[in-house]
């Protein structure tokens, strides 16, 4: 039995794990490949922190020298998780051309440089393997590469960070404003202290973009999806969502059109009933549309050190058994694929969820309802405060459309907020999304 020598670029919080599962302090590897993976090198900058850590035996060299380990014959394979996109580009593109397999967690990397990378990749005739990339432990990289590979792939939705639909669930469940929501999740390490990445929707949308390419065999760049994060959410739109039998969550779309593909990160409204919507907390889903199996949901943890950890060392596995290789080589999502052709936003169709501030007098509602009329927007329900709280003029009525134009909804919105008898500063708008 050939041993695999394992070189672990970066001894995080994902990485400490990844090196307790090699070395057979926790989980079951030992049971399944006996001591085919060992660990030679950790690399890192921190030394003296980590020799007192990590209490690694004499055979694992632990050493801040980024080229040590691509010159030693006996490293097979190269561990990234440095995170970033400069140096951790630099480590994957030398080890690959020495003639190591690569595993990374490096989604934004991934989504900015993959196809490069991957070309890089197939020239040295090696494979870079990244099913931490997306949705922590759950095996969604794996089930499209492979159990799925005979399928056409209709469409992918995904709750694909876990910080944002922690915030959301505990403002739906707790009633708590997105501060409130936010520094909870800070104070149990779901969150950043900038947590901006997540938030705003970059980290949802990297994970797209290497989602995508699976499931459509196209190169997707960030810049063709379309963002929109959830620190603008009111705890207000989450109550009225929910009267309306409708859950919200910040999810990751990509839908084949005729002559394109729909591509986005935004908030979005799903009746209770579906999967996705019972999927709380921290919590990770992806639900894919099969031509032939319909719809799959994968649900997990999405984040945190062992559930990352543990698909890090799955990716290890499949490269030391040398079924990951083949794959890598033979697919065609990993050579050069056309750019994707994304449909844009201001053309898509679907429902739309909207809130407004309206004068309480007579007459308003008309008014509302001749500007939708004349950008051919139909109304499907309506509700309606009973009256002005002490103090206030205006009345909240939220409207729940039929299927209407992006671009006419928004050009449609714009004209009613600057009527005079809307306070357009508290208006908001969500969309709904049929699955």
């Amino acid at each position: 039995m050939k041993q695999c020598g394992v070189a672990l670029y970066g001894c995080g919080t994902v990485g400490g794990g990844v090196a307790e599962i090699i070395l057979g302090r926790r989980g079951a590897l030992a049971d399944r490949l006996g001591s085919r993976l060992r660990l030679l090198y950790v690399v890192d900058k921190r030394l003296r922190e980590l020799a007192g850590e990590l209490d690694l035996p004499p055979s694992v060299r632990l050493t801040d020298d980024l080229d040590e380990p691509l010159r030693d014959p006996d490293v097979d394979v190269v561990v990234e998780l440095l995170g970033g996109k400069t140096v951790a580009a630099s480590v994957i593109e030398k080890a690959l051309r020495a003639g190591k397999d690569v595993v990374t967690a490096n989604k934004a990397l991934l989504a900015a440089q993959g196809t490069r990378l991957f070309g890089i990749a197939r020239e040295s005739k090696r494979s870079i393997a990244f099913e931490a990339s997306v949705a922590g432990c759950i095996p969604i990289i794996a089930a499209m590469r492979s159990a799925m590979v005979a399928e056409r792939v209709e469409s992918v939705y995904g709750i694909v960070n876990g910080t944002c639909n922690y915030i959301l669930t505990r403002m739906s469940e707790g009633a708590l404003p997105y501060e409130e929501a936010l520094s909870e999740a800070q104070q149990r390490g779901y969150a950043e202290a900038d947590p901006a990445l997540d938030v705003e929707g970059d980290d949802s949308v990297h994970k797209l973009a290497v989602l995508a390419r699976l499931a459509f065999g196209v190169e997707v760049r960030e810049e063709d999806i379309y963002r929109e994060g959830i620190s603008s959410i009111e705890p207000a739109d989450l109550r009225y969502a929910h009267s309306l039998g409708y859950t919200l969550k910040l999810l990751a779309i990509g839908i084949r059109g005729g002559d394109g593909l729909e591509l986005r990160v935004h908030p979005a409204l799903l009746r209770h009933g579906h999967p996705l919507a019972a999927v709380g907390g921290a919590r990770n889903a992806v639900c894919v549309h099969g031509d032939s199996v319909g719809e799959v949901v994968f649900t997990g943890l999405g984040a945190g050190r062992w559930p990352t950890a543990s698909a890090v060392v799955a990716d290890l596995c499949r490269i030391a058994l040398k079924t990951y290789q083949r794959e890598f080589s033979e697919l065609p999502q990993f050579a050069e694929v056309p750019r994707a052709r994304v449909i844009p936003l201001e053309e898509l169709r679907m429902r739309y969820y909207f809130r407004l501030s309206c004068l309480d007098r007579a007459g308003v509602l008309a008014r509302v309802a001749g500007v939708l009329g004349r950008h051919e927007i139909s109304i499907a329900s309506c509700i309606q405060q009973d009256q002005a709280l002490p103090g206030e003029e205006h009345v909240t009525v939220v409207f729940m459309t039929h299927e209407a134009r992006e671009g006419a909804l928004r050009d449609a919105l714009a004209e009613i907020n600057e009527l005079d008898c809307i306070d357009g500063s508290r208006a908001r708008m969500l969309r709904v999304v049929d699955v």
